[in-house]
């Protein structure tokens, strides 16, 4: 499992995702920085254990005009090779030295890993405790078979998330921007054959929950 290392960054996560997400098309906020709080999120572990994975929430706002978005993001100690306009920025880790920060759904290590959890074969750890199971996080997969990871190069940003496409017409959503689902309402679109949802804080305390990311096929839609 995913170790969580209680040490410095600089900058931080927030401070560079200040300057980058103005920069997505899916960015709701005005012309100005965003002030950004860290809400929620999860992580996946990399088998090889070189690279971190994470599922950030952050909000911008206040009240009921505050807005989530959901960033996944991995590290590493090298530059990823053909992945610079991924890149989200680089980080000094008090223990583990460079960290080169990227947009996740750009990371073929990332995209492997979320399409285990949907199948199963992974579990989503917590985003800040050691060895601890995020129990928040709910996943499903109705599809036959294996899903292929190679989803290469494929990830284009819209006004709402970042979709993806694989081999034989499969395709991965990620929203982007949280939406809140109502009590008791199903997560799951329809004609979708796996999904993740998962849950962050409220600025009244609360939590929240919602369709993090969904899977189709061409089949069924």
């Amino acid at each position: 499992m995913a170790l969580i290392h209680r040490t410095t960054l600089k900058p931080t996560k927030l401070e560079l995702l200040t300057s980058w997400l103005p920069t997505r098309s899916w960015y709701q906020g005005g012309p100005g920085e965003p002030e950004l709080t860290k809400a929620g999120g999860f992580r996946l572990d990399d088998p090889e254990g070189e690279v971190g994975i994470e599922f950030m929430v952050a909000t911008e706002g206040a009240g009921t005009g505050a807005v989530a978005y959901l960033v996944p993001l991995t590290y590493r100690g090298a530059p990823l090779e053909g992945a610079e306009h991924a890149l989200v920025g680089t980080m000094e880790h008090g223990v583990l030295g460079p960290r080169w920060a990227y947009d996740g759904c750009h990371d073929p290590v990332l995209v492997a890993q979320l399409l285990a959890l949907i199948e199963g074969r992974v579990e989503a750890q917590a985003q800040s405790i050691t060895d601890e199971l995020d129990r928040e996080v709910v996943r499903s997969y109705t599809g036959d078979g294996a899903l292929s990871p190679d989803f290469a190069g494929t990830a284009t940003d819209d006004q709402e998330g970042t979709v993806l496409t694989g081999p034989q017409g499969l395709t991965l959503r990620l929203n982007r921007v949280l939406r809140p689902a109502s009590d008791g309402s199903p997560l799951l679109p329809p004609g979708a054959t796996g999904h993740v949802e998962g849950a962050w804080g409220l600025p009244d305390g609360s939590r929240a929950r919602a369709l993090f990311a969904a899977l189709h096929t061409a089949a069924q839609g």
